[in-house]
């Protein structure tokens, strides 16, 4: 719902906001800065992906999930977006023995999409086009901006240098920012950036016989404890399967027969899938590449410039919400757009409150997934666990409910998700005592919760408690 009253979009009229960075974040923050009647420019350093004829840049496919999709909401491109998407119910656990094994995401229902990164940002460029306030320069590099003025230069394809004036700068310009420079030349910015020791590496599984080569509607994954592959659909009936690895392993494995020889060891299920030859000869097209997990604080330079997506905080992908975190940064920036009245003095400081507790979460969460996917779905001890959480959830659906029920299928935020999942966790173990009449809780919420619970659902809770304890 639009809360911006027609005075304050007269204004925006005059201002001009300047997205630097016309990927999915910066493409989807120059639709929410068009509708509200700014003039929009958009700079992007490469050429138009629209015109392209090899698109530069990562490919590893996207999830798509409830959060992404209510900021593609907000600017009517949910449906369009949805119609390109490939519903993905469950993991599919993928055995050495070659059992394979679902594991649903959430309820019945409930589901994440497959999405192609390439198609996305065209969408939303395009979208963003269909405004008469937004332009979109392309092969323009960013030199220089005044934090003071807001004065921007740039390089151009044909070497000539041109400058303008923006209101308000929007730095969306991924993991390696150039906005973000400027502001580590700032008193009291924190930034940190961390490198994980593995690397991802894709490959195809093409189409057998014009279908898919395995069941489309899962997240296959192959976990082997200390690396694993997944592998997600595609509208055209391939697979794309990335294999997530420690470097020191990738640079193990030099030849067409290694690869063979891995892939039998570990993924033998996979080779007449893919195709013994062509293994060979993907497996060594393009190097492993790196995976960084960036934090800064604050968003914002006075009223002047604010951070979005993987320029505020890139994050690994496995938790499958890196573009869905950077999608709702353009949703909550929105959001309290509609509080304060469009004042960027205001907006931006706030905005930084609100978003860097809940970015700063969803990296560290994004970390723990991976050792949950490469190695904890094998664990019987975990699948057993997920159930009882699961069957909880079903019974009492607003007490308990899965970490991943929350990142995933609501907008609770990142941060409070957390706390939530610690909480409950806490209770399974029996480090809080749940009786009726005595509950000692240190918060105010917990003791919200738990009274909250009638006798027979406190029966069923710590039954369950108790089976998860022993």
């Amino acid at each position: 719902m639009d809360y911006s009253t027609n005075d304050s979009k007269s204004t925006s009229k005059n201002k001009v906001v300047a997205v630097v960075g016309g990927g999915l974040v910066g493409a989807l923050n120059a639709c929410y800065f068009a509708k509200r009647g700014f003039q929009v420019e958009v700079f992007e350093s490469r050429e138009d992906i629209r015109e392209a004829k090899i698109v530069k840049g990562r490919s590893i496919n996207l999830a798509l999930s409830h959060r992404g999709r209510q900021a593609l909401k907000q600017v009517g491109m949910e449906d369009t977006i949805v119609s390109k998407g490939i519903p993905m119910h469950s993991r599919m656990i993928h055995s050495l023995n070659g059992t394979q094994s679902p594991i649903p995401y959430g309820k019945k229902g409930q589901y994440i999409l497959s999405v192609d990164r390439a198609n996305l940002n065209k969408e939303l460029l395009s979208a963003a086009e269909t405004y008469s306030t937004t332009k979109l320069n392309f092969a323009h590099k960013l030199l220089n901006w005044s934090t003071e003025t807001g004065a921007m230069t740039f390089l151009r394809a044909d070497g000539a240098k041109e400058e303008i004036q923006a209101d308000l700068i929007v730095g969306c310009d991924g993991a390696f920012s150039a906005i973000r420079k400027q502001f580590l030349r700032q008193s009291r910015f924190n930034f940190s950036q961390t490198y994980i020791p593995h690397g991802y590496l894709e490959l195809t599984m093409p189409p057998i016989n014009g279908e898919f080569a395995m069941k489309p509607n899962y997240l296959h994954i192959w976990p082997r404890n200390t690396f694993m592959m997944i592998a997600l659909p595609n509208l055209d009936k391939t697979f794309t399967c990335t294999l997530f690895m420690p470097f020191d392993e990738f640079e193990n494995v030099t030849t067409g027969d290694q690869v063979i020889e891995f892939f039998q060891k570990y993924f033998p299920d996979t080779i007449p899938l893919i195709g013994a030859d062509a293994l060979k000869r993907d497996y060594f097209r393009l190097p492993a590449q790196a995976m960084v997990s960036v934090k800064c604080s604050p968003y914002h330079l006075s009223d002047k410039c604010v951070l979005m997506g993987d320029a505020a905080h890139a994050v690994v992908p496995f938790y499958g919400q890196g573009m869905n975190a950077g999608f709702e940064d353009c949703l909550v920036f929105n959001e309290i757009m509609d509080q304060l009245n469009e004042d960027f003095s205001a907006v931006l400081p706030e905005y930084t409150r609100v978003r860097v507790p809940d970015d700063h979460a969803i990296a560290d969460l994004a970390m723990y997934n991976y050792v949950e996917m490469r190695s904890h779905v094998n664990s019987k001890w975990f699948l057993f666990r997920k159930y009882v959480d699961n069957t909880l959830h079903m019974i009492m659906p607003r007490t308990v409910i899965p970490l991943y029920t929350m990142v995933t299928f609501t907008r609770i935020r990142y941060h409070e998700a957390v706390k939530r999942w610690h909480w409950q966790d806490k209770v399974r173990k029996g480090e809080l005592i749940l009786t009726r009449g005595t509950q000692r809780f240190s918060s105010c919420n917990q003791k919200r919760r738990c009274s909250s619970l009638s006798d027979k659902e406190m029966l069923i809770w710590w039954l369950a408690m108790m089976i998860c304890r022993g």
